[in-house]
């Protein structure tokens, strides 16, 4: 069920949540958390369709605060839309969508609709603001999840969050990397245990999550990481490949197409694991899976992103897909 509410206010807004309720039976009950969404209006229904997605493992309430990026007072008006039921997951969502000077509390929108006595989780799946931990709808936050992927700048973001990172912030460019760190771990976990003497990272000159990898990997085998970086990836499929250097051979992951990547081990047989590029649904789903602070992320953002890191360019051309 879909209800519309036109040039309304936070007050009315919450009192159709009520009526709803009373008349549909549609309650906050189970609800574990509040997801709080800030994107433009061309954002507002994919960033939904993930957060309804990963609502079937998180029940929770989703407000969805979008703005046209005026700052007009003659436009000025709040616009609503509360979705339940079979469109909305397992989830209530709340569209706010703000034009002119209606848009600038972005807090004073959202505070009425919280659900009481639970964590607010902030994501702002396109543009974020500089500081997330000191913005508007993060003060108010627990968790705080932005994505340098979609930064004007990925390196510029990654130095940026550096400087600024707090506590609870999180990003889907660390998320994307869990089955790669998952991958790799596993494979050192197995004889012969070697030690690491060096590593390759492979990967598109604008990602992110290349940079974390090399971070990572960096910091927890202590050894020195060669980044090779290829042309910008625009059909999005990230990572291309790591390589562990040891002396009893190297071991290889390496994704030449969208979703299978290639093992190569000294003394076994090359064979195909799945890696596929992981969606804002699954991203969303884990980062709602723990509300605390992501340490391990906190410790590589802060240890390996400084202002006088050198901009990534290209050192290779892409391998050609199958």
């Amino acid at each position: 069920m879909i209800v519309d509410l036109p040039n309304t206010t936070i007050s009315k807004v919450s009192k159709q949540i009520i009526q709803i309720r009373e008349q549909g039976g549609v309650v906050a009950l189970g609800r574990v958390l509040t997801l709080v969404i800030e994107t433009d209006f061309e954002g507002i229904e994919p960033a939904i369709k993930a957060a309804n997605d990963a609502s079937r493992e998180h029940p929770c309430r989703i407000i969805v605060l979008a703005d046209d990026n005026s700052n007009s007072a003659q436009n000025a008006k709040l616009d609503a839309q509360i979705r339940v039921g079979g469109d909305a997951g397992a989830s209530e969502v709340i569209v706010l969508r703000a034009f002119g000077e209606a848009a600038s509390d972005p807090e004073s929108l959202v505070t009425g609709l919280l659900l009481p006595d639970a964590p607010v989780v902030a994501w702002w799946p396109d543009e974020a603001p500089a500081k997330a931990a000191d913005s508007a709808i993060g003060r108010i936050a627990t968790r705080r999840i932005t994505d340098a992927a979609s930064q004007k700048d990925p390196h510029a973001f990654l130095t940026q969050l550096a400087n600024t990172y707090t506590p609870g912030d999180s990003d889907f460019a660390w998320t994307r990397l869990t089955p790669w760190r998952e991958q790799l771990a596993t494979i050192l976990d197995q004889p012969p245990y070697d030690k690491v003497l060096g590593v390759e990272v492979t990967g598109p000159v604008d990602s992110p999550s290349v940079d974390l990898l090399a971070a990572w990997l960096g910091i927890q085998l202590g050894v020195e990481v060669h980044l090779i970086r290829t042309p910008a990836d625009d059909q999005k499929h990230g990572l291309v490949g790591v390589k562990l250097k040891r002396a009893s051979g190297d071991i290889e992951i390496v994704r030449n197409e969208p979703g299978v990547a290639t093992l190569i081990q000294p003394s076994q047989p090359t064979r195909e694991i799945s890696l596929p590029r992981r969606s804002l649904r699954d991203c969303l789903m884990e980062d709602l899976r723990r509300l605390d602070p992501d340490e391990i992320f906190g410790k590589i953002v802060t240890r390996s992103f400084k202002e006088t890191t050198p901009r990534p360019t290209v050192t290779a051309e892409r391998k050609a897909t199958n």
